[in-house]
């Protein structure tokens, strides 16, 4: 196989275009703006989604699923919200085409258009909180901890595979509850949720903050985040969680009875994450040779390569059977057998390194007379002679040890590339020279926030949980500050 490639260095958007089409994750679809999950990037997406849909069972969440349309009259329920989104809203007008009389194909039938049109959901608080009325009358229904997994339209202009596309895959939460304060701590479990499988699954470090008035979820009370660093030097916002107060419930009257017989609004939180974190997965750990995949992400964790010719087929079978006994001692890990005999080992090493699968073992006749094969590691390409005695457990160690590798990289990447600055002239030169998050002081105003953006393209990514006071003076305006927040240019 051919290097296919770009360096990141030469052109880093490239790069990136060229692993997700290459390794076979996602190609762009006739609709424009949107894509086409390739089989092998779906199955990256569908071990997420197993992973995180078992922490949302655990926690006590249940899966439903609402319309995908929305009439236009919901939107306009909740100010915020619909002002938040207008600009991305794709419109249903009519229901029906039919032939056109001129013989051109077909054209929308003039007669058919809907009473009242219908949105292409961006998101479902609405459609959502409507049914929620029907179902929440006293205290005892609730709390309501409900999950759709489910794709949105969002019209985006400029567009990115994962990263940025009209159409997406994600999950969304929407939960009700008789407090703010139930709501609040529901809001602050969904963001731990999100960082703790960001960390432990995808190996990515995140930073959990709140966000500013200007970066909220449109309609939210609060909104919650987290963010990882990509190889670039530029941020992404990897997931939200928000606390909505009683917002929705007030748009759609969803009123319950109370412990003391008095009729309240319900409290709410939405929260959720989609198919940007393949884009993440692919910035935070990828290389010039093609994808990198922590172990408990990779759709195939080892695969196994013969190392035979024309003249040694006939010895196929006894390498299978060394196969059979190294899957016996990993039950639960997957394993790919490649004896296809039409491409050359050579081929398939450059292959399976493209795709990022975390350990390639080669076996020849060679390794048979010296009950040995060849391990290769794809995150640091060490190759290591390795007994087949004992086989098992040096695969399951060694996945584990690719699982932290890929973590521990990750982690002193962001660490080298985090500034803390006090002055104007070094927040401007961090930024064009080194690049990254940075930790500078802020007077705390929409407008300096935005003369920053302005002035930079640096955004507040948050402001971190747990954030210590520090007196100091901003660095833009000069004026007095409480704390340091993090910028950073961003996805």
């Amino acid at each position: 196989m051919s290097k296919v490639i770009t360096p990141q260095e030469e052109d880093y958007s490239k790069w990136y275009n060229d692993i997700v089409q290459e390794a076979g994750m996602a190609e762009n679809s006739p609709v424009r703006g949107c894509m086409v999950i390739k089989p092998y990037g779906f199955a990256i997406w569908e071990k997420m989604r197993d992973a995180l849909d078992a922490r949302f069972k655990a926690t006590g969440h249940q899966n439903a699923s609402f319309p995908l349309l929305i009439p236009k009259s919901f939107l306009s329920k909740e100010a915020d919200h619909v002002e938040g989104f207008a600009k991305e809203c794709a419109v249903v007008t009519h229901y029906r085409l039919k032939n056109d009389p001129n013989g051109k194909g077909v054209i929308v039938d003039p007669d058919a258009r809907l009473e009242e049109e219908l949105i292409i959901r961006p998101t479902s608080e609405t459609i959502i909180w409507s049914t929620y009325k029907n179902w929440i009358q006293s205290y005892r229904d609730l709390p309501l901890l409900i999950n759709q997994w489910a794709n949105v339209m969002r019209w985006e202009m400029r567009t990115r595979l994962f990263l940025r596309t009209a159409e997406f895959h994600w999950q969304e939460g929407h939960t009700a509850h008789a407090t703010d304060r139930e709501a609040i701590d529901e809001t602050i479990l969904m963001l731990n949720e999100y960082a703790n499988f960001m960390e432990n699954y995808m190996a990515v470090p995140v930073i959990k903050g709140v966000k500013t008035a200007n970066e909220r979820f449109a309609g939210a009370v609060d909104t919650y985040c987290v963010e990882a660093l990509m190889q670039d030097g530029k941020a992404l916002q990897m997931g939200t969680s928000h606390f909505l107060g009683q917002n929705f419930a007030k748009a759609f009257d969803v009123k319950f009875l109370s412990r003391e017989g008095k009729e309240e609004y319900a409290w709410a939180t939405s929260w959720g994450t989609s198919t940007r974190m393949m884009g993440g997965l692919i910035m935070t750990h990828s290389d010039n040779e093609g994808l990198v995949l922590p172990p408990r992400l990779a759709p195939i964790q080892v695969v196994i390569v013969p190392i035979i010719n024309k003249n040694t087929k006939d010895r196929l079978s006894d390498i299978a059977k060394v196969v059979d006994k190294i899957k016996a001692e990993i039950p639960n890990v997957t394993v790919k057998y490649d004896d296809d005999d039409t491409r050359t080992s050579g081929f398939k090493f450059a292959e399976y390194e493209l795709k990022g699968v975390p350990i390639r073992i080669a076996i020849g006749l060679r390794d048979l007379e010296n009950n040995t094969c060849e391990i290769s590691r794809r995150d640091t390409r060490e190759k290591t002679n390795v007994s087949l005695d004992g086989i098992g457990q040096y695969i399951t160690d060694l996945l584990e040890a690719i699982q932290t590798n890929l973590y521990q990289r990750a982690l002193a990447h962001r660490t080298a590339l985090t500034t803390k600055v006090d002055t104007w002239d070094e927040f401007v030169d961090v930024l064009n020279n080194k690049s990254g998050f940075i930790y500078a002081h802020w007077d705390g105003t929409s407008q300096t926030e935005e003369a920053i953006k302005e002035a930079t393209k640096a955004t507040i990514r948050c402001i971190p949980l747990n954030n210590p006071a520090e007196k100091g003076v901003c660095v833009f305006s000069g004026k007095e500050s409480n704390q340091r927040v993090l910028f950073a240019r961003a996805y």
